[in-house]
């Protein structure tokens, strides 16, 4: 048998005295690689028999993604109102403006009015919330700074909540480099979407999900989209991302909301004499990318003023007659007709990729 060189034994006998726990301390390998369990922020019991799942999971990057009008805002207020009511603080971050704060109220979020005293008038609105919007936030790296600084106070102990970020919407706001140019450059913007979102805010969030962190923060994105040409003579329209693909990659969770070139919803309405009044859409909804618990699913459901529902008859029967008399009202009396309407908004074949 031949005998072990010095090398050999020399590494022999320091493997059989090394102390692996010791070297990771030494090197500050020995805390922080446990993550705490997972928890959801609950959306509407329709959104989890569509989805099969909980609805929002906590200390993610979640994108909500589809052409106008297809629920991705329904789907945002409903996790913030499950959020308000667990006691995690919501930070609305609205730079499409097109936010609407009776509509929150009506899905359940609790919002106060600030009147003036001599007026009357309502002049703002609190609560158990954070809100910013175009007076402050203007490019993406304003957002990337405002979410950074809130993650700041609460490392401080100045804002003692899990937090949960609902931006509306990725590729509504150029960066500072297309602001100083005056030129809105889709290269640019999707590259200060890498820099200040991809190595910096989404890392941030998802460290929350260690065990040595006191909070867990949650980012939930509605993200505008494009269609894209066919890559051949018979291939298929795309739906893009706007801002480029940086959230696309780090998101955990993708709900793609619509048809790729279109909405494709039907609307459901009430109709008496002339009159009618579109209480509620029914929407295709597929789960596209999934990191949490690797459930990928599809299906349709409706969105209502009111949230998700179940698309199914006994779903729109309780919620006719939940609501018929607030339709009356407005169509002067309570029969009247429910008649579904198919998307007639254009069939986009292809756009060129926003500049």
């Amino acid at each position: 048998m031949a005998k072990k060189s010095l090398t050999e034994a020399a590494s022999a006998e320091l493997k059989s005295s090394f102390d692996i726990n010791k070297f990771k301390k030494k090197k500050g390998l020995s805390t922080s690689s446990k993550y705490k369990e997972q928890q959801w922020i609950p959306l509407s019991q329709a959104f989890q028999d569509t989805t099969s799942l909980p609805g929002i999971p906590m200390g993610h990057v979640v994108l909500l993604r589809g052409h106008s009008d297809t629920g991705k805002t329904t789907a945002m207020i409903e996790a913030a109102v499950s959020a308000q009511k667990r006691q995690i603080l919501p930070v609305f971050i609205i730079t499409e403006m097109k936010w609407n704060w009776e509509h929150a109220r009506q899905m359940g979020l609790e919002v106060n009015d600030v009147v003036d005293k001599d007026t009357g008038e309502v002049v703002d609105y609190e609560g158990n919330f954070l809100y910013a919007d175009r007076d402050t936030l203007n490019t993406i790296e304003d957002v990337a700074v405002f979410i950074m600084d809130l993650l700041n106070e609460q490392d401080k102990g100045n804002l003692p909540y899990d937090l949960l970020f609902l931006w509306d919407s990725i590729g509504s706001i150029p960066c500072e480099l297309s602001v100083k140019s005056n030129k809105n450059n889709n290269e640019w913007n999707a590259g200060a979407m890498s820099t200040q979102f991809g190595n910096n805010v989404n890392q941030a969030i998802v460290r929350s999900r260690k065990e040595i962190k006191k909070y867990t923060n949650t980012l939930v994105c509605i993200n505008k989209v494009w269609t894209s040409k066919p890559a051949s003579p018979m291939g298929q329209p795309k739906m893009e991302n706007k801002g480029g693909m940086t959230m696309w990659y780090d998101a955990t969770l993708i709900v793609t909301f619509g048809n790729v070139s279109n909405s494709g919803t039907s609307k459901i309405k009430a109709i008496k004499d002339g009159k009618q009044v579109e209480f509620a859409k029914r929407v295709n909804l597929q789960i596209d990318k999934n990191h949490v618990n690797g459930i990928t699913t599809r299906g349709r459901i409706v969105m209502t003023p009111h949230g998700f529902i179940n698309d199914d008859d006994k779903a729109l029967k309780t919620y006719k007659a939940d609501h018929s008399t607030d339709w009356a009202a407005q169509l002067g009396g309570s029969e009247f007709d429910i008649i579904e309407e198919s998307d007639t908004s254009p069939t986009i074949m292809f756009e060129q990729e926003p500049q």
